[in-house]
C-alpha cells in the first residue's frame, strides 16, 4: 500500500448481515492484496471485464465475492497445457499483475480466469457505489463483510458464481487475547517511527477498531504480505492465531525497516561528509589565496606536473595530450575517482624517460675483456656480439636485428646479456615472458579500467630512467596464448625496428620511441618460437660446454663463488680434476653448469658441517676421493650407454642429442613370426614417421636386390630367405631406454641400417656410429647437434662416424682435440652408408 492512502473502516456492520448475504454470489478474481472484512476500498474493472452480465448481476444482487488467484504468472502460462485451445485463444497469455493505486485493484488481462485458478476462501463484499469512469472502466466501491468459503461453483459460461458458506471470527475474550492485542499495538507504534506506511490516520483507525479481529485485519492490510501469507491470513478464523502470525510479520517488517534506515543513514553520512569536506576545502582555498599562503595539495600537484612538462623535451603530440589532461585535472574535485585516474596518467607521462639516455662510449677491447672475464668458451657467440658492438660504435643509430641467444638451460644466456649491457655502459633490465598469456602485459590496459597500468616495457623504462637500456626478454619460447590475447603478436611491433619507433601502449595511447632500446631475447628451444617473431631476430646459438670447458669454469668461477658464499677458503676445500670429471659425467651432464654449481654447493655445505663438527682446530682439508662421491651425493644420476665389443645383426649404434648434451643410442631390431612392423621406445610422431619411412625404403632396396638376383639366376638359399624376409616376417624395432621420450628425424639412417642388417643377417662394427635424416628416395639430410654428438661418440669410444654431407661444415665447431682419433664419413645417399657399413658387399 502506497504512502498517504486512506483506509476506511465501517464500524456499523449490521448484526444480521449473514441473513442478507445471497445464496449465490459472483466471484471477482484479485491478486496480491485482499480486502479484509470491515474495510471499504474501490475495485476498478476494465470495460472488457465488466460485462453486461456482470452489470446486471451487480445491479440486481448488490453483493460480490473477492478471491485471490492462486497461480503465479509462470504457473498460469502452463496451467491448461493438457487442454486444447481454440484458434481464437491460441497465443493469448494471462498477465496476472493487477495495477494497484491506493486501494484500487485493476485487472487488464485478456485471459479468462477459471474457478480452479482461485482460492476457495475469500471475502464477501457489499457494493456501496458504482461509478463509470471516462475511459470506459467501472469503479466499484465495496465494503468487506465476512470471510467465506465457496462450497461449490455454479456452472456459468460468462461469470464465476459460487455458493458461499459464511464464517464469523472465533473470538475468546481472555488475558491472552488482551496481551496479543497490546503487543500488536506496541509493535505498530514502534514501526510507525521508521515506517511511513503506519501514519497517524492508521494508528487512529487501530485504536477505534470495533473488535480484535478488525484490528488484526487492518494491520495485515498495511503489511507487505506475499500471496501465500495473505491467503493464509484470510483463512485464519481464530483471532489469537491471527495475532500470533501478525507479531511474526511485524517483527520481520521491523528488521527490514531497521536495515533500510541504517543504509539510508550511512549514505546520508557519506554524502554530508563529502559535501562538508568540499565546502571547507573551497573556503580554505579562498582564505589561503587572501592571505597569500601556500597552495593546497591539488594546486601543488598541478604546478609540479606543469613544470615537469615544460622543462622536459617531450614530443609535441604527447605534450598536447598531457596539457589537455592537465586542464581536465584542474576541473575535477579531489574527491572524485576520476581525479586519481587522471593524476596517475599524467605522472606516468612525466616519469617516462622521453629525453634521458645513457652516455655511452663503446670500447671494443674493453668489451672483449668483459666478455672473456665473465664467460669461458662460447667463442662464436662472443665474436658475433663484438661484431654487433663494433657496428654500434661506428654508427650509433644502427637499427640492427634484435639478438636472440638460444641454448640449453645454464649455458650463460642471461649473464651474457648482462655482460653486453656492461660492455655498452648501459642499464640492464630483465623480465621473463615464460607463461605470459595476456597481451596487456606487453601493451598495457586501457586507462578506463580500474587498476590499469602500462605494459612491462614502459614499466621497465620508468625503472631504469633512460630510454636506451638493454632489455632482456627471457624465455621468449615459453609465451602462452589464451582468450585474453596473444602476447607473441604484441611483441611483433616491439621487435620490429620499423615499427617500434612509434610504439603505442594501450594505457598512454601516445607513441613512444623504442628504437634506442637494445632488445636481447633468450630461448631454450628455437622450434617453440613463433615464426613471425623468429624472423625479426638474429639467432646466436650457445650449444653448451665441453667437459674441459666445464672443468675450467668450475675451477675459475663456480668453486671460488661457492667458497665465498659458504664462508670457507681454499685451505678448507679442494676438488681434484678427476673428481670434477666424475661429478660432471655422473651428476651434471647437462649442457650448462647450473647443476654442477648446485652439486659443488652441496659439497661446500658438507665441508662446512664437517668443519663445525670437528673439535680439533687443525681440521684436514675437505678433499673427497672418487670413492667418496656416492657417499656424499648418492647414486649417480646418469649412466652412459656402454659400447659393446660385438653387435648382433639388427643392432646399430646411433648418435643422439639431448638437453644434457650428446649420447649414444643402440637401435635394436629382431624378427618375429608373422607380418608387420612394430615400434617401441616411447617415440614421438616425427620419429615414428622416420622409422616407417626407413622400413619402406629398406623394403624397396631389398626388392630391387632380389630382382637382380633372379636375373643372374643365383638360387642360393641365403638369397631366397632374404627375398621374402620383410614380407614373411614381423619386425620389432626398439630404441632403449623405454622410459625416455624420443623424437626427431636424426635416427633415420640408423634405423634403416638396423633393418638392412637384420634382413641380411650381417653384423655392424661396434666402433661405428651414425646420425642423419633419411628421405624416401634414400637421400641423407642434415641434422642438428653435431658438436654434442661427436663429443658423445668420443666419450663412448667410437672410432668412425657417419654424418650427412651437409653437416661437414659443422665439424669446425668441434675442437681439434675432440676430433682427434675419429674418422668421419660425410655421405649424401644411403648407398654410401651401406658401402661403409658392409665394405665386402658389392652393390
Amino acid at each position: 500500500m502506497s504512502e498517504g492512502t486512506s483506509i476506511k473502516i465501517n464500524y456499523d456492520t449490521p448484526k444480521d448481515v449473514n441473513s442478507k448475504i445471497p445464496s449465490e454470489t459472483v466471484v471477482i478474481p484479485i491478486l496480491n492484496t485482499p480486502i479484509y472484512p470491515g474495510m471499504i476500498a474501490p475495485v476498478v474493472m476494465s470495460e472488457e471485464k465488466y460485462t453486461s452480465e456482470l452489470d446486471d448481476y451487480v445491479s440486481k444482487v448488490g453483493y460480490i465475492a473477492l478471491n485471490l488467484i492462486k497461480y503465479r504468472e509462470e504457473e498460469l502460462e502452463d496451467r491448461d497445457s493438457d487442454e486444447e485451445e481454440s484458434e481464437d485463444e491460441k497465443g493469448k497469455k494471462f498477465n496476472p499483475d493487477l495495477e494497484f493505486s491506493g486501494d484500487v485493484f485493476e485487472d487488464e488481462s485478456d485471459t479468462k480466469i477459471k474457478a480452479k485458478d482461485l482460492y476457495r476462501v475469500g471475502v464477501i463484499c457489499k457494493i456501496v457505489k458504482k461509478l463509470k469512469l471516462p475511459d470506459g472502466s467501472v469503479n466499484l466501491l465495496v465494503h468487506g463483510l465476512k470471510r467465506y468459503r465457496a462450497k461449490k461453483f455454479v456452472s456459468d459460461p460468462k461469470l464465476i458464481i459460487a455458493k458461499p458458506e459464511v464464517y464469523d471470527d472465533i473470538l475468546n475474550h481472555d488475558e491472552e487475547l488482551d496481551a496479543y492485542t497490546r503487543s500488536v499495538i506496541n509493535q505498530v507504534k514502534k514501526l510507525s517511527e521508521i515506517n511511513p506506511y503506519f501514519n497517524e490516520e492508521m494508528k487512529l483507525a487501530m485504536l477505534n477498531s470495533p473488535s480484535p479481529g478488525s484490528l488484526a485485519d487492518l494491520v495485515a492490510f498495511s503489511l507487505s504480505l506475499d500471496l501465500l501469507e495473505a491467503q493464509d491470513f484470510v483463512e485464519t478464523l481464530v483471532v489469537k492465531k491471527r495475532f500470533a502470525k501478525l507479531l511474526v510479520y511485524l517483527r520481520r517488517e521491523k528488521d527490514v525497516a531497521d536495515i533500510q534506515k541504517k543504509i539510508t543513514d550511512e549514505v546520508n553520512d557519506k554524502v554530508n561528509k563529502y559535501q562538508r569536506e568540499y565546502y571547507l576545502k573551497e573556503q580554505l582555498k579562498i582564505i589561503r589565496g587572501e592571505l597569500g599562503l601556500d597552495d593546497d595539495d591539488k594546486s601543488k600537484e598541478v604546478k609540479r606536473i606543469q613544470a615537469e612538462l615544460e622543462s622536459r623535451d617531450i614530443p609535441e603530440d604527447v605534450l598536447k595530450v598531457a596539457r589537455e589532461e592537465l586542464e581536465r585535472l584542474q576541473s575535477i574535485p579531489e574527491t572524485s575517482p576520476e581525479y586519481n585516474v587522471t593524476r596517475t596518467y599524467l605522472n606516468w607521462i612525466v616519469d617516462l624517460p622521453w629525453d634521458k639516455s645513457s652516455e655511452t662510449e663503446i670500447d671494443i677491447n674493453e668489451a672483449e675483456k668483459i666478455l672473456n672475464k665473465d664467460h669461458y668458451g662460447l667463442e662464436k657467440a662472443k665474436q658475433r656480439i663484438l661484431e654487433f658492438l663494433a657496428v654500434r660504435k661506428i654508427k650509433s643509430d644502427y637499427d640492427g636485428t634484435i639478438l636472440c641467444l638460444a641454448g640449453p638451460p645454464g649455458v650463460g644466456k642471461t649473464s651474457m646479456g648482462q655482460s653486453i649491457a656492461k660492455a655498452l655502459g648501459r642499464k640492464f633490465y630483465r623480465f621473463s615472458l615464460g607463461g605470459m598469456r595476456d597481451e596487456a602485459e606487453i601493451k598495457g590496459h586501457r586507462k578506463t579500467y580500474v587498476g590499469a597500468m602500462p605494459g612491462k616495457l614502459l614499466q621497465a623504462l620508468k625503472r631504469v630512467e633512460v630510454n636506451n637500456p638493454v632489455i632482456m626478454l627471457d624465455e621468449i619460447d615459453k609465451l602462452g596464448q589464451s582468450y585474453q590475447g596473444d602476447p607473441a603478436s604484441a611483441l611483433l611491433e616491439v621487435l620490429d625496428p620499423e615499427q617500434n619507433k612509434t610504439f603505442i601502449d594501450n594505457y598512454l595511447d601516445v607513441p613512444f620511441d623504442l628504437s634506442k632500446v637494445l632488445f636481447i631475447a633468450t630461448a631454450n628451444y628455437v622450434g617453440e618460437i613463433p615464426e613471425a617473431l623468429l624472423d625479426r631476430m638474429e639467432l646466436i646459438s650457445l650449444s653448451g660446454y665441453t667437459l674441459e670447458e666445464k672443468i675450467m669454469i668450475a675451477n675459475k668461477w663456480v668453486i671460488p663463488k661457492q667458497l665465498k658464499k659458504h664462508g670457507i677458503t681454499k685451505t678448507d676445500f679442494q676438488l681434484k680434476t678427476t673428481v670434477l670429471k666424475k661429478l660432471i659425467h655422473d651428476y651434471a651432464r647437462e649442457a650448462g653448469v647450473r647443476s654442477l654449481e648446485q652439486i659443488i654447493a652441496k659439497l661446500c655445505r658438507i665441508a662446512v658441517l664437517e668443519k663445525v663438527k670437528s673439535k680439533s682446530r687443525k681440521k684436514k682439508k675437505f678433499n673427497p676421493e672418487l670413492k667418496d662421491i656416492e657417499k656424499h651425493l648418492g647414486p649417480k644420476r646418469f649412466s652412459s650407454e656402454k659400447l659393446e665389443k660385438s653387435l648382433t645383426p639388427g643392432v646399430v649404434t646411433g648418435l643422439a642429442w639431448t638437453a644434457y648434451g650428446g649420447d649414444i643410442l643402440q637401435v635394436e631390431s629382431i624378427p618375429l613370426v608373422g607380418k608387420g612392423f612394430k615400434l617401441t621406445g616411447q617415440l614421438g610422431d616425427v620419429m615414428n614417421e622416420s622409422a616407417n619411412l626407413a622400413y619402406s625404403y629398406v623394403k624397396s632396396i631389398l626388392q630391387d636386390e632380389t630382382k637382380v638376383v633372379k636375373k643372374v639366376k643365383q638360387k642360393k638359399k641365403e638369397e631366397e630367405e632374404r627375398e621374402d624376409f620383410l614380407a614373411s616376417h614381423e619386425v620389432h624395432l626398439h630404441l632403449p631406454a623405454g622410459a625416455t621420450p624420443k623424437d626427431g628425424p636424426s635416427a633415420g639412417i640408423t634405423m634403416a641400417l638396423a633393418l638392412y642388417s637384420l634382413a641380411n643377417n650381417k653384423k655392424i662394427r661396434s666402433t661405428l656410429g651414425m646420425t642423419g635424416e633419411l628421405s624416401l628416395t634414400g637421400k641423407v639430410l642434415p641434422v642438428g647437434g653435431i658438436k654434442e654428438k661427436v663429443l658423445a661418440a668420443k666419450r663412448a669410444g667410437l672410432k668412425e662416424i657417419i654424418l650427412p654431407f651437409s653437416n661437414k661444415k659443422d665439424l669446425k665447431e668441434v675442437p681439434e682435440r675432440h676430433r682427434k682419433g675419429l674418422k668421419f664419413y660425410p655421405v649424401k645417399h644411403f648407398d654410401e652408408v651401406l658401402k661403409i657399413a658392409f665394405p665386402r658387399i658389392k652393390r
